[in-house]
């Protein structure tokens, strides 16, 4: 419930304590042209009163501190930015607006153009049969099917797009699979063929570098040998050469290993044409995998080759998955539409309830002649479910009632809404209706029948009603006059609460003008004296 409002430099508002119907709370976009003072931002502040209306959800979803009684803030800077607070927590437009359209209705002339729209039109129903949690269950199921649905298809798709590359994919990893990859292999290959290419070279040196080596009258280990003897025999008459001869028979030593692995390399160093053609065919295998594939390594391959086996592996699978999908979906689809459908008969069983009730409302608001029918269309499962719902109005007799876009006037429009709003008014959960000239072309007996309706929707929900009829206005339970002065010369709006006298003044004023009668005023007595 709104308990106060407070405005600061908004339009020709300087300064009011208490203002129903200006939107800047409820999220609605603003920009500069709405301060008054250029000089200084606009702030819209409201108090409200959150305890039974079950919100706590919201704030903890959107993380905000709950509390009994808070307080919505609208800031616009003198640059035109926007900010906006709740409990002094800085919040976007979007989460402001979906935690007002909880808090407070305000209808306006325009929003009659609303019967027009199908969701609107669905919204009300709900209302009315008590069905809004069976949507939002509706819509849950009707979300999680489009998500199935998309996965299935897409499966399908991927599937039926590998079915047709199936041979191609066979055959790459056959081909892959067969070669035998191993990682860095190539450049091993190519060394091994290089030295067959040379091997009759590599063997003349080798022969050449064992000749110098062991050649019995000039090889280097024969010199080596006799130098040893040598030593041996002066060894005692050189003491200092002792170190000398250790290095020379190290050398030895070391020679002959060399020249036993040099024979070694010798013997198995051999010309070997069918090896030289067998690692040619390997190399020119893998390089021309390499071209085909775009890659420079084997390892690079070996992934292709392992890619392309997760791919068949998923194909082989891809008949149970997609048989798998195709049962989950088909399982998701019946139970969507077996909500829709009871959602659709929940909404239906009320359609003659309200529909009597409408007609009969609006023949109590003086259209005596008045006739409401809702129309039905099953459609294809949407957002709310399989209900195209139209409302169908004729207002006068013999008249074929048509959409209420083609024939209803704007009187007409204004009291069927009303009639509406009445009657959804105890479901619809809303703690706040804000009434903008409701009572817009009525007057006389019908004014105060409509009073009459408005008066009762507000022992259930706080209404706050502006109107120019003191028919209706002398039906509220306290009244405010909002009034306009110039002052300093400058035109600026207030607002007032209205004692006692003020108010039987003021009901007197709306029925006979600026000069107040007596007759004006005894008739003011019995209008608020009639409803107490």
């Amino acid at each position: 419930m709104l308990k106060s409002i407070y405005i600061d430099n908004y339009a020709l508002i300087e300064k009011l304590e208490i203002e129903f119907s200006n939107g800047l709370l409820l999220g609605k976009r603003a920009d500069t042209s709405v301060l008054k003072d250029l000089e200084r931002k606009c702030v819209v502040e409201g108090v409200f009163r959150l305890k039974e209306y079950g919100l706590e959800k919201f704030f903890k979803d959107n993380e905000l501190d709950y509390q009994t009684e808070i307080f919505i803030r609208r800031e616009i800077s003198v640059n035109g930015k926007s900010r906006a607070f709740i409990n002094d927590t800085p919040v976007n437009l979007d989460i402001l607006q979906e935690l007002t359209l909880s808090l407070i209705d305000i209808h306006s002339q325009h929003q009659n153009l609303l019967l027009n729209d199908d969701n609107y039109l669905q919204w009300i129903i709900d209302s009315y049969a008590g069905t809004i949690a069976m949507t939002a269950a509706f819509n849950l199921k009707f979300i999680d099917f489009q998500r199935l649905r998309k996965q299935y298809y897409d499966a399908r798709e991927s599937y039926q797009k590998d079915q047709q590359d199936l041979d191609l994919l066979t055959h790459q990893f056959n081909e892959l699979q067969i070669a035998n990859l191993k990682i860095n292999e190539l450049p091993d290959l190519e060394k091994e063929y290089n030295m067959l290419t040379h091997a009759e070279d590599i063997k003349s040196g080798l022969e050449g570098i064992g000749m110098l080596l062991q050649n019995e009258e000039a090889g280097i280990i024969g010199k080596l040998k006799q130098t040893i003897d040598l030593f041996s025999k002066i060894k005692l008459l050189l003491p200092d050469g002792a170190g000398i001869e250790q290095r020379v028979q190290s050398a030895y030593i070391d020679l002959k290993d060399i020249a036993l692995e040099v024979e070694a390399f010798f013997d198995k160093t051999e010309f070997d044409p069918l090896k030289m053609e067998e690692i040619n065919r390997r190399i020119d295998l893998l390089y021309n995998l390499l071209r085909k594939y775009k890659v420079k390594s084997e390892a690079e391959l070996i992934e292709i080759r392992d890619q392309l086996d997760k791919k068949l592996s998923e194909h082989a699978a891809g008949d149970y998955q997609l048989e798998h999908l195709a049962k989950e979906l088909a399982v998701n689809e019946n139970e969507m539409l077996d909500a829709a459908s009871k959602l659709s008969k929940a909404r239906m069983k009320i359609f003659p309830e309200f529909e009597t009730k409408v007609a009969g409302l609006l023949r109590t608001l003086g259209m005596t002649n008045a006739e409401f029918e809702i129309q039905h269309q099953e459609t294809e499962p949407e957002p709310g479910g399989i209900d195209r719902i139209q409302f169908f109005f004729s207002a006068n007799k013999n008249i074929q009632k048509q959409s209420i876009s083609k024939i209803a006037s704007g009187g007409e429009l204004s009291r069927l809404m009303l009639t509406i709003k009445y009657l959804v008014s105890d479901t619809s959960g809303l703690p706040t209706i804000v009434f903008d000239e409701i009572d817009s072309g009525v007057s006389g007996d019908i004014a105060d029948k409509v009073g009459n309706l408005v008066k009762e929707m507000a022992a259930g929900m706080q209404v706050i009603n502006i109107t120019h009829l003191p028919q209706v206005a002398s039906k509220g339970d306290h009244h405010y006059l909002v009034y306009k002065a110039v002052i300093d010369n400058t035109t600026k709006t207030y607002i007032k609460k209205l004692d006692e006298s003020e108010r039987l003044n003021e009901i007197a004023k709306m029925l006979s003008g600026d000069s107040v009668s007596e007759a004006a005023i005894e008739n003011a007595k019995v209008l608020l004296k009639s409803n107490r």
